[in-house]
């Protein structure tokens, strides 16, 4: 019986042994392909077929400098130019979230008077009643490169203006940098605002 004890457990030793010599060989497979080959292949078919996206949908100016992606919002302070949507994070993409406040709170209605405020100063031949409430509020990511047809049209009359460009003009471009639902059915039409300035800076050139 003592011998076939010992044999029993050299025998379970050894099947241990292999279990874990399996597992370290999947182990190597899986880093290899998930950790190597999958990111190299994603990257390379990405780089291929979507260059532009891949590499962050980064947009550049006459001088072929970059200065921005479709896909974030920035902040223009100079009021010859169309304005985002309010950001609470000042368009930090690392910062992507906006607080989750209630329709009552405190310090939103504060904020939102004072943007109304800012909005009576910059804008005095629009009342306040054909504001687009999007341009009150922030979006959920606070990062929102967009803002509705309306949004911008309302800003018309402030950077025909600034700029001396007139109002059919930009009301033109702004139809023009307009972009549809996607496939024709998902989400609202929409207005890039980087892209929509860097036309007004040429116009106005």
């Amino acid at each position: 019986m003592g011998s076939g004890n010992v044999n029993g457990s050299r025998g379970g030793a050894a099947w241990s042994g292999s279990v874990w010599a399996v597992a370290a060989r999947a182990g190597i497979v899986f880093i290899i392909l998930c950790g190597l080959v999958y990111p190299l292949v994603s990257t390379g078919a990405a780089q291929l077929l979507f260059p532009h996206q891949a590499n962050g949908s980064l947009l550049e100016n006459q001088e072929g400098q970059v200065v921005g992606s479709e896909l974030i919002g920035q902040q223009f302070t100079d009021p010859a130019y169309f304005q985002g949507r309010i950001s609470s994070i000042d368009y930090k993409a690392e910062g992507s979230g906006t607080n989750n406040y209630g329709p009552s709170n405190a310090d939103l209605l504060a904020r939102v008077h004072a943007s109304i405020e800012e909005w009576k100063k910059a804008n005095p031949d629009v009342s306040v009643d054909r504001v687009p409430i999007a341009l009150l509020t922030n979006s959920g990511s606070g990062l929102d490169p967009h803002i509705t047809p309306e949004s911008a049209v309302v800003q018309i009359p402030r950077i025909s203006k600034l700029t001396g460009v007139s109002a059919d003009q930009l009301t033109k471009l702004v139809d023009q940098y307009t972009e549809g639902r996607d496939l024709g059915v998902f989400g609202d039409p929409r207005v890039n605002v980087l892209k929509l300035n860097l036309a007004l800076k040429e116009y106005v050139k």
